[in-house]
């Protein structure tokens, strides 16, 4: 028994001590799962999947420049855990400190000095540098910092990279190429398009996103990609960077002078339907003058009654029905008509009217009388008709030029609530309809065009990888808007508007101009039709040149200019004519005897250069080719060629505004634009193209500048 006993007992205690083994590994696992310091460690090992984006791609100018592009810029992380950094940290963190003070001028070495010290003593692996991202080119020239120069173990040094985008060409053309916003709910990764190209082209541009693993080992990140994204392609659109340029230089000097509300210019090539240049401006909510602030253009915006711009599709209504030719008379009295309770008006009728004249002489005197009359001789009672022809003639689709909120055009007609006994008088004069300038255009380019009526182009290609992988054609919308005969008499009333008509001002002797004035009282949403006791009017001009051959149409409106001149031909009329100008005489180079526009675009004359003065004298004294160096007090200047060699002239470099570096080299326009504060990323090879931020700007301390290299 005795044996027995001991047996159990010792069984027992073995028994004892295993349970309390047992109770010791549950409690153990307890605390470990429930103690903060295994939660951190198992965050040092954990591993997060996370997409990847691609670079987007770029929206380009016809000639495949960027007008959009994408920029590697840098945020500066250092692993203060990093092996063998503890070496030397203390003796050189003096150092560091004093390079990071003078590269950001944002805080004094001693501040940065005593940030690095305090993340060094908590081991920080992840420490960023400073708030602000740099280029490329400041990241090569932070690598030679001292501590940093000695790679990622050694030094710490931990860039991320992200890109950032930016317009070489600054806010040229910015409604129409879109701006990004922040991250979507239908994008995984990256900023999405707001509007405009960026928007509609977003699925190309954006790409593929790719699968990264992100790995935490002891503190210390690590990225490794599973799945590489693919790029975004590139955008190449009809813009032209010159004519862009040219039309949006010229709208805003009208819009200035007038201190309108809004206005838009677009200029489209007439074979093609390409547009060459669109641009638009709007008074923002505190009266300022902004470019791109809506797409007047295309959008419900600038949608709106076009006034006497609209005769032309009228009077072809009537001559294609055979109502009428440009020899019928109509009487127009003294100006002033009586019609049902309408008193109709010509604009010029204090000055007594004009009597019975011709259809051809009532279109370009813009006698609203004659041509409402007219009109109603001609359809009262088909009114229907007349619809019906105004809509055969290609006016009242919409475009679908590819950009998201065009605008749908509209037209009173019989049926409608508001058709009323004035309508059809109304209609014939631009009134109880609605259409936006680029509708208004494509129907005058067709004109111009021998009739055919093309789509407008604002988008000819996508590539990738510098291929071609998708050509999107011209396309014809119609065939014929109308018979020849009606064509050959719709042009010779254009023709006649500024050789006989209200816009004599535009003629001139180089070549000939065709085309519309348009002035409309309309209404500007609250404001209704007048704004502080005023009427609203809108001017525009509408047409094509050179008129006997026509290469290229543009329309101009400018909407509630101030002042006591608003008319069509005399407030937007002069902004076409200078568009007109420029093109026939740079672009199209038919002749030099054109007035030339006031902004004329700096050409990349072969020979061309500017820099430093010291440098640049020094070759050209060699070569025997410099003229008026003696003259030159700059330090900086620019070399042009002239009748006897090269010219030194002075270039100037105001403190606290943007310098312009066009044509100088990389290292000395780098040079002139870091001295003053701003941060620089250089595209390509050779001699500075174009510049992000225009000339003359006020400069911001860190403000990003993008040069394009030719």
């Amino acid at each position: 028994m005795e044996i027995r006993k001991a047996i159990l007992t010792r069984f027992g205690l073995v028994y004892a001590i295993i349970a309390l083994f047992c109770l010791y590994i549950v409690i153990r696992v307890l605390i470990i799962q429930h103690t903060p310091r295994w939660d951190r460690e198992a965050q040092k090992l954990e591993i997060k999947e996370f997409a990847l984006a691609g670079r987007r791609g770029d929206i380009c100018a016809s000639d495949g420049s960027p007008l959009a592009t994408s920029v590697p810029f840098y945020e500066l992380r250092m692993d203060l855990g990093a092996p063998g950094l503890a070496k030397d940290f203390y003796n050189k963190v003096d150092s560091l400190s004093i390079c990071l003070s003078k590269f950001f001028r944002d805080k004094s070495a001693g501040a940065y000095k005593a940030e690095l010290k305090r993340a060094f003593s908590q081991q920080k692996h992840y420490y960023l540098l400073n708030p602000h991202k740099v280029s490329y080119a400041d990241l090569q020239e932070i690598k030679k910092f001292p501590i940093l120069r000695r790679g990622r173990n050694k030094g710490g040094l931990m860039p991320e990279q992200s890109d950032e985008r930016v317009y070489p060409s600054g806010n040229l053309a910015i409604r129409t190429l879109g701006k990004l916003t922040k991250e979507s709910a239908e994008s995984t990764t990256g900023n999405t398009g707001a509007f405009g190209l960026e928007q509609s082209f977003e699925k190309e541009l954006k790409g593929e996103d790719g699968i990264a693993v992100k790995q935490n080992m002891s503190g210390r990140w690590f990225i490794i990609s599973k799945d590489d994204p693919e790029d975004g392609k590139n955008i190449v659109t009809t813009l032209d960077v010159k004519m862009q340029d040219q039309v949006t230089y010229a709208l805003k000097l009208q819009m200035e002078r007038s201190r309108a509300q809004y206005g838009t210019a677009i200029l489209m090539e007439v074979k093609t339907g390409d547009i060459k240049a669109i641009a638009n401006f709007g008074l923002n909510s505190e009266g300022q003058l902004i470019g791109g602030y809506q797409n007047y253009a295309i959008g419900s915006a600038g949608c709106s009654e076009p006034g006497s711009t609209f005769k032309l599709a009228t009077l072809m209504a009537a001559i294609e029905d055979g109502k009428i030719d440009t020899t019928t008379v109509v009487e127009t009295g003294n100006g002033i008509w009586k019609y049902k309770d309408r008193e109709i008006k010509d604009s010029d009728y204090k000055k007594g009217g004009h009597g019975k004249i011709t259809a051809k002489h009532a279109f370009e005197l813009s006698s609203n009388i004659g041509v409402a009359k007219l009109i109603l001789q001609s359809y009262t009672g088909h009114e229907k008709d007349f619809i019906s022809r105004i809509k055969k003639l290609g006016m009242f689709e919409k475009l679908n030029l590819g950009i998201q909120g065009e605008a749908k055009p509209y037209i009173n007609q019989p049926g409608d609530k508001t058709w009323s006994g004035i309508s059809l008088a109304q209609l014939a004069y631009g009134y109880e309809l609605k259409v936006t300038p680029l509708q208004t255009l494509t129907f005058y380019n067709a004109v111009a065009n021998g009739g055919c009526m093309m789509k407008p182009r604002l988008v000819k290609g996508i590539t990738e990888n510098g291929n071609v992988s998708e050509k999107i054609g011209t396309r014809k919308l119609k065939w014929s808007i109308c018979s020849g005969k009606t064509l050959r008499m719709a042009r010779a009333m254009l023709e006649g508007v500024v050789t006989d008509g209200t816009a004599k001002n535009l003629e001139t002797k180089a070549y000939k101009i065709a085309g519309k004035s348009g002035t409309a009282q309309v209404a500007n949403n609250k404001d209704g039709y007048t704004k502080g006791g005023q009427k609203i009017y809108q001017s525009s001009f509408a047409g094509y040149f050179p008129a006997d051959d026509p290469k290229y149409s543009c329309i101009v409106v400018i909407n509630d200019p101030k002042g006591a001149d608003y008319y069509g031909s005399s407030v937007a009329g002069p902004v076409f004519k200078q568009i007109s100008d420029y093109v026939y005489a740079y672009e199209l180079g038919l002749s030099e005897d054109v007035n030339l526009p006031v902004h004329k675009i700096e050409n990349d004359i072969p020979g061309t250069t500017a820099g430093r003065k010291k440098d640049i004298a020094k070759v050209l004294n060699e070569l025997n080719i410099l003229n008026g160096f003696a003259f030159t007090k700059s330090d900086w200047v620019e070399a042009k060629p002239d009748e006897d060699g090269l010219q030194l002239s002075n270039r100037e470099i105001s403190k606290g505004m943007v310098p312009n570096v066009r044509g100088m080299g990389a290292t000395d326009a780098v040079y002139l634009l870091e001295n003053n504060g701003l941060r620089v990323s250089v595209r390509g090879r050779g001699k500075v193209k174009s510049q992000s931020v225009r000339a003359g700007t006020k400069i911001q301390r860190g403000q990003n500048i993008v040069l394009v290299l030719s």
